[in-house]
């Protein structure tokens, strides 16, 4: 079952930023940033290979390496293993190197009445890239979007620390 609470590189430019950006009853804003040295397309692809990068603690299968994205409009970012699946989000933007925007509700909100976008930005910058992913989620919830946020926040800043790290060494093969 999904968990929620649960090396070191020199080649990166600067640590992920996590920020709970609003938070209320009924919904929340959570945004992650992180700075790589690698080029946009590498960063894009990068992120496209989220069964690489993808921590199995988050996950219903236990294992990251089944989780899969498919980098178009109707694409499934999904999980499947044997004896099950899970459609996680499902794309409604991609912009290759540019933007990929995915609507669903992740862990608990997927049996709440809430939905949810998440906007992967990518943009480039002096040295590398910079990757913003935004998370917004509102609904019913039970009334607990508030104490959702840190949670969410703190799975989806775990996942961007370990996507830059797979991003800096896929990017220096």
């Amino acid at each position: 079952m999904l968990k929620l609470l649960s090396g070191s590189l020199l080649l990166i430019a600067a640590p992920a930023a996590a920020e709970t950006v609003s938070a209320g009853p009924n919904g929340f804003e959570v945004r992650e940033t992180v700075n790589l040295v690698v080029p946009v397309p590498q960063a894009w692809a990068a992120f496209t290979r989220v069964g690489a990068w993808w921590s199995g603690e988050h996950s219903y299968s236990g294992e990251g390496a089944n989780m899969r994205l498919e980098p178009r409009a109707g694409g499934c970012f999904c999980e499947q293993w044997k004896g099950g699946s899970v459609e996680h989000m499902r794309v409604a933007v991609a912009q290759p190197n540019e933007r990929i925007v995915m609507t669903g509700g992740l862990g608990p909100l997927l049996y709440e009445g809430a939905a949810g976008v998440m906007d992967v930005q990518f943009e480039r910058i002096a040295g590398g890239s910079k990757v913003t992913l935004v998370y917004r989620a509102a609904g019913f919830a039970r009334s607990n979007g508030d104490k959702l946020a840190p949670a969410v926040d703190s799975v989806l800043a775990e996942q961007m620390k370990r996507f830059r790290a797979y991003a800096a060494k896929s990017g220096h093969k």
